[in-house]
């Protein structure tokens, strides 16, 4: 009879009913690749790392345009980490922006001291990686911050 006890228990929650809904707290919505000025940064960091692929390529001096171009996606970045900061919702993806936007002209200014052909390769190869991430951070952001790794590494 145990057995017979459980399955009618068992019936009866289940007849009863879904628990009723909890009100939920309404969260911010994240940054997408919808949105005009992540759609902007997006468009821009694709042009660039084609430039930039075509500098590699063609062993070309980048353009004054190139390097403001670079100059104005950091700006857009900025803003972006913000507008992220802002909203509350994803504290990754503000520190990945503000990260590439300092990362920008650095790498800009290493490209421009590189005088040696490996140096200038290396700085154009790290330039495109870094537009690579600005694309692909945005059109999958990470999702909240679960904390530090295993083994402490952060």
């Amino acid at each position: 009879m145990p057995c017979a006890a459980l399955a009618a228990s068992t019936l009866l929650w289940m007849a009863a009913g879904p628990a009723p809904a909890r009100p939920e707290t309404p969260v911010p919505a994240p940054a997408t690749a919808l949105e005009p000025l992540f759609a902007d940064i997006v468009a821009r960091a694709q042009g660039l790392k084609g430039q930039a692929e075509t500098l590699r390529q063609t062993k070309a001096v980048a353009s004054e345009a190139f390097k403001t171009e670079v100059a104005d996606l950091a700006a857009l970045n900025m803003v972006g980490q913000q507008r992220v900061r802002d909203r509350g919702n994803d504290g990754d993806l503000a520190c990945i922006l503000r990260g590439i936007a300092e990362d920008l002209p650095v790498k800009l200014a290493a490209l421009q001291l590189a005088s040696e052909p490996a140096d200038r390769d290396l700085a154009l190869r790290e330039l495109i990686y870094l537009l690579n991430d600005n694309v692909e951070v945005i059109i999958a952001p990470p999702g909240p911050s679960a904390g530090p790794a295993p083994g402490g590494a952060i």
